[in-house]
């Protein structure tokens, strides 16, 4: 049993197809196939059904593959190990990030990073949660930033800020005369809101769901991916949304107006930098989690952790 058969055992569990992992291995699908053939007559037990497509790790296989990650993981440490004695920063950091929190968080600190850490390639992803956590676990990313907390034992959370929500309502809506509201006064009638597979969707709705109607109504109903795209349905039709508080930091002055606090307590969301549980690269993780924080406005930065709002719809 070598390495490199257990390597080439994680890309094939990872991508279920084996020309796929090949690829990914720069190697040829013989040869990857033959070695794993080895592993599994070394071992006496078929890893994967080969009869299904795409191909799956049978029940013994998934016991060896997670162990096989274990082992992986561990031996690439040893080379962590030493690059952490030159006391360089190098090599490629691949980050996931969510669609609410990437044009509003990245700008703030990827300049500064790049400029401080030059033999660092930041590689950036803007996926849904869900999506991040899974490729964590793959180890096709190595962080994510994320919203918090997700309850999942795979991988370990390290909150940033907490940021509070806000309402950005038509200057023609009721609540427009009022510079601070209450989660009582939404009425999701009148609320526009993200597709499902957002998490601030169902943060939003957790809001709402401490006052207000349950099941949305209208003559228009739109499904969007985009807090930017809300914004500006807002602006021409009756109506509000909800946005995390990073989004109208630098909103035109023209614009301000619609922009309207929650009274206090204040609804927040917890932004974590989130890694698997035996992540790697925990230098250049540190380095990240140190310009993020930095580069977060005061307000934010010193706020203490109060009225966080679930991930999971209730």
């Amino acid at each position: 049993m070598t390495l490199v058969q257990l390597e080439y055992l994680l890309a094939v569990d990872t991508y279920r197809h084996f020309a796929t992992a090949a690829d990914h291995c720069f190697v040829t699908q013989p040869t990857l196939s033959m070695q794993l053939q080895k592993l599994e007559e070394e071992l006496g037990v078929q890893l994967f059904d080969r009869s299904r497509v795409p191909v799956r790790p049978t029940e013994i296989g998934k016991e060896v593959i997670a162990q096989a990650r274990l082992v992986v993981a561990e031996s690439k440490k040893v080379k962590e190990l030493v690059q952490n004695q030159k006391q360089e920063l190098s090599g490629e950091l691949r980050i996931g990030i969510i669609p609410t929190l990437a044009p509003y968080l990245i700008p703030l600190f990827v300049t500064a990073f790049m400029e401080k850490y030059p033999d660092v390639r930041l590689v950036v992803q803007e996926l849904l949660t869900e999506e991040i956590v899974q490729k964590l676990n793959y180890e096709l990313l190595d962080v994510g930033l994320l919203v918090t907390p997700l309850e999942d034992k795979s991988i370990k959370e390290l909150p940033l800020f907490y940021e509070a929500f806000v309402a950005y309502i038509n200057p023609a809506h009721p609540l427009a005369g009022s510079r601070a509201i209450s989660p009582e006064q939404l009425d999701l009638d009148d609320l526009w809101v993200l597709n499902e597979g957002h998490c601030f969707r169902s943060q939003v709705l957790n809001i709402c769901n401490r006052g207000g109607s349950a099941i949305p109504s209208g003559h228009f109903d739109y499904k969007s991916g985009s807090l930017e795209t809300l914004k500006r349905i807002v602006e021409t039709q009756r109506g509000l949304t909800l946005l995390p508080e990073l989004s109208v930091l630098d909103m035109p002055v023209e614009k301000q107006s619609l922009v309207h606090t929650f009274r206090e307590p204040q609804p927040q969301r917890e932004v974590s930098l989130v890694v698997h549980r035996s992540f790697l690269k925990k230098r250049l993780i540190e380095a990240l989690q140190k310009e993020i924080v930095v580069a977060i406005p005061a307000h934010i930065r010193n706020r203490k952790k109060e009225q966080v709002v679930g991930v999971k719809e209730v």
